[in-house]
């Protein structure tokens, strides 16, 4: 049986970093996301190989097949993609309001669960469009 583990990716001033909910002590850091996500798979390793080698139980998540599922708080999305997705754009994906995207970003207030849901399936439904889409070579002018 396949565990889930739950890793949670957080913006620093200068770097990412990011743990593992169900076993204490991993960790990873990294300046980009996909840095912090190797540096923690990394780290599950290293701790696996260390219990091994010291002759201490692994932990039981490590044991067999497990997959990791990436968290980003809303703070710190919005703070990583404020040059992509502007404020308006998101206020039209998401349907909340422009200031009170800001404050999230801020950190001047946290989002409810349900607007943390909104903004993930905003993003989401966004993610499945693109990924539906093949681009072809052709010009933008329309032949008569």
């Amino acid at each position: 049986m396949m565990v889930t583990l739950h890793a949670v990716i957080e913006k620093a001033e200068h770097n990412y970093g990011a743990y593992v909910e169900e076993i204490a002590g991993v960790g990873g850091i990294g300046d980009t996301l996909e840095k912090v996500k190797q540096n923690l798979k990394e780290g599950l390793v290293v701790l696996k190989e260390a219990c091994i080698d010291y002759g201490e139980p692994v932990p039981e998540e490590l044991q067999g097949e497990y997959q990791i599922v990436f968290r980003l708080d809303t703070r710190s999305f919005l703070q990583m993609y404020c040059k992509i997705f502007t404020k308006s754009a998101l206020e039209r994906m998401t349907g909340i309001n422009q200031k009170q995207l800001w404050h999230y970003a801020q950190g001047l207030s946290k989002p409810r669960p349900a607007q943390v849901k909104k903004i993930e399936r905003a993003l989401h439904q966004l993610g499945e469009e693109l990924l539906s889409l093949e681009f072809s070579g052709q010009g933008g002018r329309v032949s008569d």
